[in-house]
């Protein structure tokens, strides 16, 4: 059992790592992509999240003190 809970815990800090909030992120943009993507074009919407993730993510480390 140990090694099983060791492995969960090592997937998910690989994920996450230290921002879960940009991990999050990608997965809510990787859904938005998938369903956006049945009904027209969604190459434009990782590009957005990314951006937008990013600057996000640059912004909180910024305002630390």
């Amino acid at each position: 059992m140990t090694r099983i809970r060791a492995a969960i815990f090592g997937a998910w800090d690989f994920i996450a790592g230290d921002d879960w909030v940009t991990a999050a992120g990608v997965v809510v943009a990787l859904g938005l992509t998938a369903l956006i993507s049945e009904e027209s074009a969604a190459w434009f919407v990782m590009p957005l999240a990314v951006a937008f993730l990013l600057t996000l993510s640059i912004w909180r480390e910024a305002r630390k003190p």
